[in-house]
């Protein structure tokens, strides 16, 4: 088994559209929330989200890879981009059918699907789709627009499991490498929902946050008054490099990728299991994957959506594994980044990933009443980010249809 490390970050973030700007924001506890400007709000029990700020494809693109592409895959282009430029490699002087793309989001073109079919059945019924309709609302394109840019041969596919979907293809880009089978992959995911059926549809369930008065305040897991998520769009993208192949030619390394692991609920379409079997057995499974032990892990990225019930069963799931002879401190940075579904793990796994680099823990915003059914033991960092010694950091992903996605990251 091959040893798999990170060479190069991308994101494309409501904290920032690069990963400097975005780990700064993130260690000093903004907010990404504001109104929707995508769409008019105004008759919608949701009027806010956590959107890109100041992001324009034709900065990164030209007009006609604008025209044949969603949203989702001009994030998935950009943050790529930025992660490969961050590793410095020169893919000419590789074996293409060595390097590969594994990329995924949850629900992929949905704004490109709303406005055809909108146009549709306002019109009189003629069909007259784009003829890039159906590529540019298929999960995959991503991973293959990315690989045709850079003329990486390998393995390429996208992966779909909900909010695990990042980790989900983290982790099968980890195992490719590790089993000899790739020395390079680019992964990570991308996700553009902040369209009207997004936002009505989750809002239909009661998902979302109301808190209309103060988006700002909305997202705040783990707190007692919080009330649904607050949904966010962008990308993570991350270079996963054969450990002897990035010391070869002198790369700069941020992290190694330890140990990752995926179990399933079992359960209910939509909801976690209340004692959190799934996701605890996920966390074990990868701390076993990593060869390390609960008092090794200094950091937890939680789950943490800022719903109801999602938040409870992950502590239960954590106080089942961890206990308070354990040196381990807890963040949920959706309370900052808002929920970015299929593009959340990659986001997060880069969260962990600068907590090593820079010895911070980010904080958990918003969080000023602490549900009472949180053991008392547990050190959720809240307010400010905390200085702290991180030499291993865990990233937890959930997603509906009971999806557990855990990615374990160490300082090397």
């Amino acid at each position: 088994m091959k040893r798999v490390v990170i060479t190069g970050l991308g994101a494309l973030t409501p904290l920032g559209n690069d990963v400097a700007t975005f780990g700064r924001n993130l260690f000093d506890g903004k907010s990404g929330a504001g109104g929707i400007t995508r769409f008019d709000p105004t008759l919608f029990k949701t009027k806010f989200a956590c959107e890109l700020k100041g992001f324009n494809a034709a900065d990164f693109l030209d007009k006609a890879d604008i025209r044949k592409t969603d949203p989702f895959t001009q994030y998935a282009l950009v943050a790529a981009d930025q992660a490969i430029k961050d590793a410095g490699i020169d893919f000419s002087k590789m074996d293409p059918f060595a390097t590969g793309v594994i990329w995924g989001s949850g629900n992929g073109g949905m704004q490109t699907f709303e406005e055809q079919v909108k146009e549709y059945a306002t019109g009189n019924f003629t069909p007259r789709f784009s003829p890039y309709f159906c590529p540019k609302i298929i999960v995959n394109i991503a991973a293959g627009l990315i690989s045709m840019k850079y003329g990486l041969m390998g393995i390429n596919y996208a992966t779909v499991s909900a909010c695990a979907t990042s980790n989900t293809a983290i982790m099968d880009a980890f195992n490719y490498i590790r089993w000899g089978k790739a020395k390079v992959m680019i992964t990570g995911g991308s996700e553009a929902p902040i369209t009207e059926a997004s936002i009505g549809g989750f809002s239909s369930m009661k998902a979302l946050s109301t808190r209309n008065d103060d988006p700002s305040a909305a997202s705040r897991p783990f707190d007692v008054n919080r009330d649904g998520f607050v949904m966010g769009e962008g990308a993570g993208a991350l270079v996963l490099e054969e450990y002897e192949h990035a010391k070869q030619r002198g790369a700069t390394i941020h992290a190694e990728l330890a140990g990752a692991a995926m179990t399933a609920d079992a359960y209910h379409m939509t909801a976690t299991h209340p004692e959190g079997l799934g996701a605890y057995m996920a966390m074990k499974f990868a701390l076993e994957d990593a060869e390390l032990n609960t008092g090794d892990v200094d950091y937890l990225n939680t789950h943490a959506t800022s719903t109801p019930v999602g938040d409870l069963s992950e502590v239960a799931a954590v106080a089942r594994l961890f206990t308070d002879k354990d040196n381990l401190s807890i963040s949920a940075t959706k309370s900052m980044t808002g929920h970015l579904l299929g593009g959340a793990g990659a986001i997060e796994a880069i969260a962990a990933i600068l907590s090593i680099k820079n010895s911070l823990v980010p904080p958990t915003i918003n969080l000023t009443d602490p549900d009472p059914a949180i053991p008392g033991w547990m050190q959720i960092v809240s307010g400010k980010a905390i200085e702290k010694k991180v030499d291993v950091a865990m990233s937890n992903t959930f997603g509906f249809g009971g999806h557990n996605g855990i990615v374990v990251f160490k300082k090397i």
